[in-house]
């Protein structure tokens, strides 16, 4: 019937592959990618409104419009992989399958089906030393994964224990422009991350 059909496509599998750098030290991880309409660019953080590149640019370069191609409202993709790929930046999602429950990307309209593969994940990055969520959902779901029952204050750490590895789990704002912060003050956050970090 029409109904199973249109229940079907309902969930939606990750678009992108999990970008894993072998020399990564920090994972970072949202939940799940905005529906393709609200791409500038097919990678992660693709929408225009995210200030996640934003924040990149302001902590390295001390540019928020640094990896901005301002004239075609997308993000410089090119030198954003090569970028992190030099710095030992990671990045995947929560959550492998989704039922967008609004049509939005919110995470409060998000039911995950299926979480992602976060051991196979942290096995592929042997010199990975912390994890970056990035909004409150992502990170319920990695602390469940992990057991972790003490919540990270905002901008701050928990230390996990994983395979006989120590890691910290820090837990970020998200870049979202729904999350009420200045860019520049979310970057500060990120900021301290990136200097314990690296």
């Amino acid at each position: 019937s029409l109904r199973r059909s249109s229940d079907l496509k309902m969930i939606e599998n990750h678009p992108f592959e999990p970008w894993l750098p072998s020399n990564a030290h920090l994972l970072m991880l949202g939940t799940f990618p905005p529906s393709p309409k609200r791409w500038c660019i097919p990678w992660y953080y693709p929408n225009y409104q995210n200030d996640m590149w934003r924040i990149f640019g302001l902590i390295f370069f001390g540019d928020k419009l640094h990896f901005v191609d301002a004239e075609n409202k997308r993000y410089r993709e090119a030198e954003l992989k090569s970028f992190l790929q030099e710095k030992g930046v990671a990045i995947y999602d929560t959550a492998q399958k989704v039922i967008r429950t609004k049509n939005t990307a919110s995470d409060k309209d998000l039911q995950v089906v299926e979480p992602s593969d976060l051991d196979g994940m942290l096995r592929a990055l042997p010199q990975c030393r912390a994890v970056l969520t990035a909004g409150q959902l992502a990170t319920r779901i990695f602390s469940e994964h992990y057991g972790i029952t003490a919540t990270p204050p905002m901008g701050g750490y928990v230390e996990f224990g994983f395979d006989g590895r120590i890691l910290r789990l820090y837990r970020m704002p998200s870049s979202s422009r729904a999350y009420p912060l200045a860019v520049e003050k979310k970057a500060e956050y990120y900021r301290k991350m990136f200097e314990d970090v690296f």
